[in-house]
């Protein structure tokens, strides 16, 4: 059995715990204020921001009319407001679910002062002034609602990106182009996640 330490030996030990964790917290604290000042990574971001739908909730079950069995209508979207900087938003809805990503819809371009698309507004053309649609993976402008084959939920993620640039890409263009454009880019980003099951 280890003899009890006596309070001539405790002194130096206590004294080296604390010195240890005055340098760990003073690292800590060093490198916050360094990541502060240098800001996010190229191409990373800092800030996010929410986004909702009046047309299904957060991780649940996008309604129907929503999809390729019902509409087809692009769901109602809505965020925050973004970011000194922010010159547009775009829009990207992917699958990450299908044997591989499947894009869905991509919208960029979209005025910095736009907050909302309306429900449907993807084929109904009430669409924010000034914005473009892309080439979506079924290889068609626009919108394109889940379409999942028979079998486990697949998850459908809306995200909104506030971008410093307008880009320079014409209406139909793929996914690839969009993401490689927005790249280094955003300022800040949100997202929404749907699911849908057949």
């Amino acid at each position: 059995m280890k003899p009890e330490m006596s309070n001539i030996d405790r002194g130096p030990c206590l004294k080296r715990i604390l010195a240890i964790a005055i340098v760990l917290v003073s690292c800590a604290v060093a490198s916050v204020l360094l990541w502060q000042r240098s800001g996010p990574a190229h191409g990373q971001t800092r800030t996010s921001f929410w986004v909702r739908s009046s047309s299904f909730s957060e991780g649940k079950s996008i309604p129907g009319r929503y999809t390729c069995n019902g509409a087809n209508l692009s769901p109602q979207l809505q965020w925050q407001s973004a970011p000194a900087g922010t010159k547009s938003f775009a829009i990207v809805m992917d699958d990450p679910d299908a044997p591989s990503p499947f894009t869905h819809w991509l919208v960029y371009n979209i005025p910095p002062g736009v907050r909302e698309l309306a429900e449907g507004a993807s084929h109904q053309g009430a669409m924010p002034h000034g914005s473009v649609e892309g080439r979506n993976d079924f290889g068609r402008p626009g919108y394109g609602g889940p379409c999942p084959p028979r079998g486990n939920p697949h998850h459908y993620v809306f995200r909104v990106y506030a971008l410093d640039r307008l880009l320079d890409l014409p209406a139909g263009a793929a996914g690839k182009q969009v993401h490689a454009a927005i790249s280094g880019h955003i300022v800040a980003q949100g997202q929404i996640v749907g699911t849908y099951q057949r």
